[in-house]
């Protein structure tokens, strides 16, 4: 016999579509990916009556590199009312990932279509795939006590199909079309995301029993890259070939940054990239390991090149235009000092290469 969905299932009550409607209309509003993945977990949890609800992104080699968890719970108030409190968790971490999740995801990865798993406590782990073209690119997942209904199914579905058609849309008007890097709104977006989690730590991330974050790091750091003597790369041998040196310094560094680490082209020859790192000397060797990278690389016509970095750490008592102005000042004594290295900003203030600015006196390009 099949089991039919009860009474309250959006299968049979239609005032849950004016609801939807309204949810995907707020969803295309937004012009953030990042916020668009929050708010698909925002929208589905509620109509699907879980919860927890969980995002999970996969690079090009199919490892899981990203996870965004969105929990509600209710909470009582003073006077005996009920409440409910959301709360977004970002974690960076794939090794946090549980094998019951990553063994549903390689299911649903194979087969293209949802899959679910039964745990334990005879909850199903229940899995839907994001498409990004042709190519799983991710996985929507969430817990209950009971399968999906055919209507259900359908709006889910068709939710994911609006979702990822959109964030197709949002992710190429904020990546640069040479190099495929995130452009300079999308760094602006960043900074706002990223100096609310500085400043609000406990509103994004999770604990973990220990009391360690999850994440590579407790800590950011930004910097400036840029690629030495780039103008007579196009003097020399012309603007194509140049095009051609940018393209393979960013797939070079792409392959040399961790998967976690938010790359940017800032403009011409100069990038930006922001990773997480537990200390200065940690960070260190993220930005050396690229700048020996590229200088290890033989480049067509030109042969060896070079980059100089400068980087300072991410701090949110300090505007985010003022840490990317103390960055840009380390990367412009790295050119006065020969270019092909790397200078980390409170470590040019102890040398006293230069003074410490004050507030409001970063200088800016």
């Amino acid at each position: 016999m099949t089991t039919q969905p009860p009474a309250t299932s959006f299968d049979t009550n239609q005032s849950r579509f004016p609801v939807l409607l309204g949810k995907l209309g707020k969803l295309t509003s937004i012009r953030d990916t990042e916020v668009l993945e929050q708010s698909l977990l925002k929208t589905l949890g509620p109509l699907l009556g879980v919860l927890d609800t969980a995002l999970y992104r996969s690079d090009e080699a199919h490892a899981l590199v990203r996870v965004i968890h969105h929990h509600r719970s209710k909470v009582i108030e003073p006077d005996g009312g009920e409440r409910m409190v959301e709360r977004i968790e970002q974690i960076t971490n794939p090794q946090d990932t549980p094998k019951t999740v990553t063994s549903l995801t390689e299911n649903i990865r194979l087969l293209s279509k949802p899959c679910a798993r039964k745990l334990s406590n005879n909850e199903l782990l229940i899995g839907y795939p994001l498409m990004g073209g042709d190519e799983v690119c991710g996985y929507f997942i969430f817990k209950r006590d009971r399968e999906v209904y055919p209507g259900e199914d359908t709006i889910i579905r068709g939710v994911l199909e609006v979702f990822s058609n959109y964030y197709a849309l949002l992710d190429i008007s904020q990546r640069d079309r040479l190099t495929g890097f995130l452009n300079r709104q999308a760094l602006e977006n960043s900074f706002d995301r990223l100096w609310t989690l500085l400043a609000h730590p406990d509103n994004q991330f999770g604990d973990r029993p220990e009391g360690r974050r999850h994440g590579p790091g407790n800590h950011y750091w930004l910097a400036v890259i840029d690629i030495d003597h780039f103008k007579k790369v196009n003097d020399n041998h012309g603007h194509l070939l140049g095009d051609e040196i940018l393209l393979l310094v960013s797939r070079l560094m792409a392959a040399t940054f961790r998967s976690t680490d938010l790359l940017y082209r800032y403009g011409g020859e100069e990038f930006v990239a922001i990773i997480a790192a537990d200390d200065v000397a940690a960070a260190r060797l993220v930005f050396e390991r690229v700048r020996q990278t590229i200088e290890a690389h033989s480049f067509p016509r030109v042969d060896k090149l070079t980059i100089s970095i400068g980087f300072s750490q991410a701090d949110p008592n300090i505007l985010p235009l003022e840490v990317l102005g103390r960055a840009d000042r380390c990367l412009y004594q790295a050119k006065n000092d020969g270019r092909n290295r790397c200078y980390e900003y409170q470590e040019l203030v102890a040398q006293g290469v230069f003074q410490d600015l004050g507030y409001g006196d970063a200088e800016l390009f």
